[in-house]
């Protein structure tokens, strides 16, 4: 298969990650968790609704861990893959523009909404990082990578800004009060998604490499069938599947410190003010880094890419048991910033280069499916240690050991062997 690299190309995929992005920062990471507590589900207890978020998202996870490498087989073989994408994205925008029609205390509709935008969130993913050999030629993967989570970095952080000024202040905009102002912010995220997914829908084109045009339960069988063909052939390319476990581990750190970050700084008595703000400027500093760290996997290779950042990941963990103030916090953030889009970006080309080209979907339906396992580990580790130490500041150093074995499985990735186990699958 040939890859496609004209400039019109490479952007409107990197567009995609600049749409879908918005429903990361906005929905996921901020005002859906709070939104839920205040006001969907504001008549049930504290202890009900952690309850109803943790299932919630446990649900989401659970059908894209289960779907996704059955829709990637299929999609290889149909030679599909931007037809999925589009067909997810927008499952995943209409879902959330449906999160601002939802009432008051109906938190059920509210759930039901959000369930569906984080499986056409997740489920896009898998279509759109299968994409990346189609769009760049194997020299052009770790650039073309990094500009996907630069601009990606750069949207979602614009459309996020724009709605904490549009929460904070609602009078200006014409709106009664903040809830209002959440409220329109799901519409904001889902309209966002939509019109951004218009370029790769016009001029991304998917090389016809498939043969087989089965369609409706023959091919959700041959999808199963393909499936159990491809789990077969992971297991004997042992290249992949040390990857795949070293991947898990060290990005395991990653998201831990995306998602428990702020119920650290909390912890340590920063205020919600500061969180904030430090998950924005990690937004903004993400976007150069990570094109650094798209030239750097260029220059000298994505895994030493790789290690470089896993490097300064683990010192920034480190510096995290001495943080006191919001300075340092912010500190922190930049730091994190710096290398957050590049552990992905490089993940992801690196990938790129063990795996088959004709069956890039089915594969990365695996690797989207061991990044739904992530955040497992690393919480209950943190959990653990702070119920032992008595202290937030000792769990989040814990968390380096994840970064630690990540690595060790990293460097004993045998490049060479998983290139050429690839080309003869």
């Amino acid at each position: 298969m040939t890859a496609v690299s004209s400039r019109r190309t490479v952007l409107s995929w990197a567009f995609y990650d600049w749409a879908n992005s918005a429903f990361a920062t906005t929905v996921m990471a901020a005002f859906f968790p709070v939104f839920f507590s205040s006001y969907w589900s504001v008549q049930n207890s504290a202890a009900e609704i952690n309850f109803q978020l943790g299932a919630i998202n446990s649900i989401s996870s659970f059908v894209v861990v289960l779907l996704a490498p059955v829709f990637g087989a299929i999609a290889d073989q149909k030679s599909s893959r931007k037809k999925f994408l589009i067909f997810f994205a927008f499952l995943g925008a209409l879902a959330t523009v449906n999160l601002f029609l939802v009432a008051r205390g109906d938190w059920k509709l509210a759930a039901l909404a959000y369930i569906l935008g984080a499986i056409g969130f997740s489920g896009a993913n898998i279509f759109y990082d299968a994409l990346l050999v189609v769009v760049a030629a194997p020299g052009q993967r770790d650039w073309v990578s990094a500009l996907g989570y630069s601009m990606g970095y750069l949207g979602g952080g614009l459309l996020f800004a724009f709605n904490i000024v549009m929460v904070s202040y609602p009078a200006f905009f014409g709106l009664r009060d903040s809830e209002q102002a959440v409220s329109i912010s799901f519409l904001t995220v889902g309209l966002w998604w939509l019109v951004f997914t218009v370029p790769l829908a016009l001029w991304v084109k998917e090389p016809d490499f498939g043969t087989s045009r089965f369609s409706g339960m023959q091919a959700l069988k041959e999808g199963f069938g393909q499936l159990r063909s491809t789990f077969g052939e992971t297991r004997k390319l042992r290249t992949v599947s040390v990857f795949l476990i070293g991947y898990w581990l060290y990005i395991d750190g990653v998201d831990t410190i995306v998602r428990m970050a702020a119920a650290y700084g909390l912890a340590i008595g920063l205020s919600q003010n500061h969180i904030i703000q430090a998950l924005l400027l990690t937004q903004f500093v993400g976007v150069p880094a990570a094109l650094l760290f798209g030239r750097i996997g260029q220059s000298i290779g994505p895994r030493p890419g790789i290690l470089i950042c896993i490097a300064i990941y683990v010192l920034a963990t480190i510096g995290a048991a001495f943080i006191s103030s919001g300075r340092d916090f912010f500190i922190l953030a930049v730091t994190i910033g710096l290398v957050q889009g590049g552990i992905q970006a490089l993940s992801r080309s690196y990938y790129a280069q063990l795996i088959p080209e004709n069956k890039a979907a089915e594969f990365f339906g695996f690797y989207n499916m061991v990044g739904k396992f992530a955040a497992v580990l690393g919480p209950l580790l943190m959990g653990l240690v702070g119920l032992w130490t008595k202290s937030p500041r000792a769990s989040i150093v814990a968390v380096t050991v994840l970064f630690l074995v990540g690595a060790l499985f990293l460097m004993l990735v045998d490049e060479e062997k998983g290139r050429e186990d690839a080309l003869n699958i």
